[in-house]
């Protein structure tokens, strides 16, 4: 391979990769949706030339047949009035004219045809362009999908998260250390509460029980009568009671 061939496919691949890398597909179909889109009117321009020129022929057509009719009169009236000369002349133009509507008559049929084929062209190429359209559309939703996903994987590399995973595990741990903590205390105030209502309960307990010790023994005249009593109306306890009754009952 000589050296010139050599440069010019280095520069035919360093053109072609920069061309890849400038080149947005989202803007070439667009663009080549506008291109197709335009050339619809030019279309139909072309179509309505050959619609045009088959009605022109057919009104021609039209006109050389009255002629034609027109002469056939005038040559029959000619020779009903012996004048062959003029007979002859009008002979000679229906000649003429019965040339040129043969002529028309296979133009007309041949713009007939053409026009024809120009709608069914016509048709075609809507219908290519709906259809092309409708696929470019559905790319340019997977092109701008694409690059949503390249932002969001460049976004990702970006954000490095093991940087951060020791600052997220010390975090962590001090919470921890402070939920462990105030559950702890919690838990200590909890059962300190509970203490002092067992305390109270077992207390209170113990207070009706010698109350009905004291009320079975007043019952059974087990007790003196005078300073228990009093007591035990002004709110003593059944243990001040039971010391008072037991010194009573010494002193007796």
């Amino acid at each position: 391979m000589g050296l010139w061939q050599r440069i010019t496919r280095v520069f035919r691949a360093s053109t072609g990769a920069a061309l890849d890398r400038i080149e947005n597909p989202e803007l070439v179909l667009q663009q080549t949706i506008r291109d197709m889109r335009d050339r619809v009117p030019e279309l139909n321009n072309a179509v309505a030339q050959v619609m045009a020129t088959e009605r022109l022929l057919l009104k021609q057509k039209e006109n050389l047949a009255e002629q034609k009719v027109d002469l056939d009169s005038k040559i029959k009236a000619a020779v009903k009035m012996g004048r062959d000369d003029i007979a002859t002349a009008y002979i000679g133009q229906l000649q003429q004219v019965s040339a040129d509507l043969d002529r028309t008559e296979i133009q007309s049929e041949h713009a007939g045809v053409a026009s024809k084929q120009a709608l069914k062209a016509r048709d075609n190429y809507v219908l290519n362009m709906k259809k092309r359209t409708a696929e470019a559309m559905q790319l340019i939703s997977a092109a701008k999908q694409a690059k949503l996903q390249e932002q969001l994987a460049q976004t990702m590399e970006a954000f490095n998260i093991g940087d951060d995973a020791s600052t997220f595990n010390e975090m962590r741990e001090k919470i921890d250390r402070r939920v462990a903590a105030a559950e702890a205390k919690l838990q200590l105030g909890a059962a300190s509460v509970d203490n002092q209502m067992a305390d109270i309960e077992r207390e209170a307990m113990d207070i009706q029980l010698q109350d009905k010790l004291l009320e079975y023994k007043q019952q059974m005249g087990m007790l003196g009568t005078g300073a228990p009593t009093k007591q035990i109306e002004s709110g003593g306890s059944a243990a001040d009671v039971e010391v008072v009754n037991t010194a009573t009952e010494s002193k007796s």
